[in-house]
């Protein structure tokens, strides 16, 4: 299992990521899910709360270049399902549950992000609450080693997880030009401390120039009911 304050460390640019877990007491459902960036455009964002979910929002909207890939919702509730994605691909797997499809369906329509020769993976996490318990499903959409005539799809579920250990996705491996894709099955990390406790953690180990935004949600398992941290560079 790894730490997930050496995990960021040690890596100057993971992009976006998103970690799903359960929390060391086992009472909570744990999401989190952070922006980078290494743009004027991406870095020119903060989230804030729409809903039950959130949305990112141009921090300067005079500054605001291209909307398409850096303004969307990345976190939606339906009912027992909570969708987080680093794209407007929350949209289609919201819609696509609405109509009775699953998760890997509803993303059957969607491929990574037409931003060549990046090809930026989409990535997208679901959290199913159920008597008391929960499941996580997750999924990657890339291209195929940077070819963009094929996209490679992989869904990786997880039920039951254990009490303090979670699954860690992100966008790339780390820098570089083009920015190579993530590779492999999502970590497996450690999930530990309170809400704040464990916020802090991920924020302070984000690389301090590129870091944007970070989301962290503790859904109770018992109640339902669920808190919510949001940090943002730009204040």
């Amino acid at each position: 299992m790894l730490q997930l304050d050496q995990e960021l460390k040690n890596n100057a640019y993971p992009g976006r990521g998103i970690v799903i877990g359960r929390s060391g007491d086992g009472n909570h459902a744990v999401i989190a899910y952070f922006i980078m960036g290494r743009s004027v455009n991406s870095r020119n964002r903060i989230f804030v709360t729409q809903g039950e979910g959130i949305r990112t929002q141009a921090f300067e909207p005079s500054k605001l270049v291209d909307p398409s890939l850096v303004i969307y919702a990345p976190v939606r509730v339906l009912g027992n399902d909570t969708i987080v994605t680093n794209g407007d691909q929350t949209d289609t797997i919201y819609k696509g549950l609405e109509k009775g499809q699953s998760f890997e369906q509803a993303l059957r329509c969607r491929e990574y992000e037409p931003d060549g020769p990046n090809y930026t993976p989409r990535i997208s996490g679901l959290v199913h609450l159920e008597n008391g318990g929960f499941d996580i499903t997750m999924s990657i959409l890339k291209s195929n080693d940077g070819d963009p005539d094929c996209c490679n799809r992989y869904t990786f579920a997880y039920d039951n997880p254990a009490p303090g250990e979670g699954r860690f996705i992100h966008t790339y491996m780390h820098d570089g030009n083009p920015l190579p894709s993530f590779q492999g099955e999502p970590k497996k990390v450690a999930v530990e401390g309170d809400i704040d406790s464990f916020a802090l953690t991920l924020w302070e180990n984000l690389n301090e120039e590129n870091k944007v935004s970070l989301f962290v949600r503790f859904i109770d398992l018992t109640t339902g009911k669920y808190e919510t941290r949001i940090l943002n560079k730009n204040l």
